[in-house]
């Protein structure tokens, strides 16, 4: 009877657990403490889910525990289907090839790439920028310096570039963002303010917020957030938090490092959004299951951390998960998404 009852607790705590990590949304716990950084990699769940299947099996020849084993295995089972499922709604897609190539006169592409403190340098970074044709690029973890060198790159090579950049520290490159934006798109202006935290910042490394000068365009933003380590994760919510305000308006187009998934972002979306009213492009494009971090790791054993987005105003045309420069010397890749105007 004790075994039967310890056998019952065992199977509803692993029932309870295993869907708490399938979809903490339905409870709430998206933004809590290691089931944030769990959920991060649904690829690798995946495969824990089907190493723990063949363990519950092999144990299962052991008579006593054949049933607690062959149920456990099953709840497993389920575990690593309905992952599945959700790595294919979010979908797989490689994307194109090449973006450079078919886009309507109206249209702006944005590359997004966390340097790694500039790991990648400079003639990596101008010349994806320019085989893309790049109008806006965000590069979180890149100073000022690097960033001019890109713009004057890039002008040399046909296609001159804006660049505003932040930074809240001044030894360590991590604590810069850059942000390049084509003369193509207009005049633009810098509106977030030089100082960590909200109401005009995130807390731990700056995003960069260009706003055009005469009212017409996008908002621009350059995204970095904190990360969800131990003892700051009321930072990396508050950074969420603000930059899903930044997403509350018209026309906003946003790219950068957000340490999060669409997952984190769950409670934060507005009228259909993913992040206040932006839409991921990852998502409206199929790749969502594509992992951006870390690029010693297959895309779909990776975490999908960074993003671009837009709001409704702006329709994703093409877009692709960079992961043949993995070697480039940064250990995120970078996204292409090129956005076309809905009314077009």
């Amino acid at each position: 009877m004790l075994t039967r009852l310890l056998s019952a607790v065992i199977v509803l705590a692993a029932a309870l657990g295993l869907l708490v990590l399938a979809w903490p949304q339905l409870f709430g716990l998206e933004n809590t403490w290691m089931i944030a950084q769990i959920v991060s990699f649904r690829g690798v769940l995946v495969v824990a889910a089907a190493a723990g299947v063949l363990v519950m099996l092999l144990l299962g020849v052991i008579r006593p525990l054949r049933r607690l084993t062959g149920t456990l295995a099953v709840l497993l089972l389920v575990f690593g289907a309905a992952n599945v499922g959700i790595l294919a709604v979010r979908g797989t897609n490689q994307g194109d090839v090449s973006l450079a190539t078919a886009g309507a006169d109206e249209s702006i592409t944005v590359l997004s790439w966390n340097t790694q403190g500039e790991e990648p340098g400079v003639d990596a970074i101008v010349k994806l920028a320019l085989e893309s044709g790049a109008d806006i690029v965000a590069l979180p973890e890149t100073t000022d310096e690097l960033g001019t060198e890109v713009a004057l790159a890039m002008k040399e090579g046909g296609r001159p570039m804006w660049v505003w950049t932040l930074n809240f520290n001044d030894w360590y490159k991590a604590r810069s963002t850059a942000l390049l934006i084509s003369p193509d798109l207009g005049e633009y202006t810098l509106a977030s303010a030089p100082g960590a935290g909200p109401p005009g910042n995130t807390n731990v490394s700056p995003t960069v917020v260009a706003t055009p000068v005469n009212g017409v365009g996008p908002t621009i933003v350059a995204v970095h957030a904190g990360s969800p380590i131990e003892g700051a994760m009321s930072a990396w919510q508050s950074d969420l938090d603000w930059l899903a305000e930044q997403c509350d308006a018209p026309d906003v187009i946003m790219a950068g490092d957000f340490n999060a998934t669409i997952d984190h972002m769950a409670s934060r979306g507005i009228d259909g959004g993913t992040l206040g009213r932006c839409t991921d492009a990852a998502l409206s494009a199929g790749s969502a299951a594509l992992g951006t971090w870390p690029t010693d790791v297959p895309p779909l054993l990776g975490a999908p951390i960074d993003h671009v987005l837009a709001t409704d105003n702006w329709r994703i045309d093409a877009f692709r998960v960079l992961d043949d420069v993995d070697g480039a010397g940064s250990d995120h890749r970078p996204l292409l998404a090129r956005y076309v105007p809905t009314d077009s």
